[in-house]
């Protein structure tokens, strides 16, 4: 049975509906659109969850992380992969290294708030893994010695859809490790009119930092808080289950174009998402629409399509429109 919040809980609840409006706000200054997409991010950040970014080159999807690092008073820090990117790049002997000039210890880019790895499938899998490795125990070993990452530690990493040579794409289990599979997609013309406008004039957004990372904590705390009802759990974990083709009862279009559906991780993922949509929009509880909402980040790369649903065209939102019923594949 789900225990009640405090009226304590309650103020922090509207503090940061609050909170909410002002960083979409700040954020608006210097990103045009990607409404969805903020609000997602956002989410993920709020629930401890890390985020895979999807899109074409040239969609500000850098400029988006960096800005939120801003407003949020958070570390950003940005690793490019590349083919001969080492995993002691990241997190062996070269994340904790004596500055020359000052003879003090610095720190690697690792030892971000907000780490952005761009174009993670440029980099091998051994490389990939040394990331992913931080991302779950939000530590890392070097020199024999381990460190604690900086709290919140939040990793987005980009992927380019469209360019498949020379990468190495993320397997299915590491995947898994993201809680949101966030798809950035092109402007619409007015809002890409308003890009041109801005972006070739001389205006500098003057940002307001709107939390700080104590008070970040203390929110994804609370989120841990946030009373769930048993039938939205069982909804969740439903959804879940008729994803798999060799569930009981699972449906006919499952097990025609799916090779292997989610696992446990997504069920929680879909509760923590729902949890923190309803606290952002100022409710104590979330209800089965919250958890609608965050079905396609949630379960998008978690499906396994097969061979048949490739060659109908039915990809993986497809079939997640057709089992929350918003549309026909």
């Amino acid at each position: 049975m789900a225990v009640r919040q405090d009226a304590s809980d309650m103020e922090i609840v509207q503090e940061l509906k609050n909170s909410h409006a002002e960083i979409i706000h700040e954020i608006a200054k210097v990103i045009i659109g990607q409404q969805k997409v903020i609000d997602e991010l956002l989410i993920s950040l709020f629930s401890r969850g890390h985020c895979l970014l999807v899109g074409v080159p040239g969609l500000a999807k850098t400029l988006l992380i960096s800005t939120v690092a801003r407003v949020l008073d958070l570390k950003f820090s940005r690793i490019q992969f590349t083919p001969d990117l080492m995993p002691s790049d990241i997190t062996g002997t070269e994340v904790i290294e004596e500055d020359q000039t000052t003879g003090r210890k610095a720190r690697g880019p690792v030892f971000g708030n907000i780490v952005l790895a761009d174009e993670i499938n440029r980099t091998p899998p051994k490389t990939q893994s040394a990331l992913l490795q931080a991302m779950q125990e939000h530590e890392v070993s070097a020199s024999g010695e381990t460190h604690k990452l900086d709290e919140p530690f939040f990793v987005l990493a980009t992927q380019n859809p469209i360019e498949q040579e020379g990468t190495y794409p993320l397997p299915e289990a590491q995947l898994d490790r993201f809680m949101f599979n966030l798809w950035v997609d092109y402007p619409n013309e007015s809002e890409e009119e308003e890009i041109v406008r801005s972006t070739t004039s001389s205006y500098q957004a003057e940002l307001k930092k709107v939390l700080d990372s104590e008070r970040i904590i203390e929110l994804q705390d609370l989120v841990r808080r946030v009373p769930v009802a048993d039938n939205v759990i069982q909804y969740a974990v439903s959804l879940v289950r008729k994803t798999r083709p060799d569930s009981n009862g699972a449906e006919k279009f499952i097990k025609d174009w799916i090779s292997w559906g989610a696992g446990p991780r997504a069920s929680q993922y879909l509760v923590l998402g729902a949890k923190t949509r309803a606290i952002l929009e100022g409710r104590p509880t979330p209800d089965i629409e919250d958890i609608r909402a965050v079905a396609k980040p949630v379960l998008r790369h978690r499906l396994v399509t097969n061979f048949n649903a490739e060659a109908e065209g039915i990809t993986a939102t497809h079939i997640i429109d057709k089992l929350i019923g918003d549309g026909e594949a």
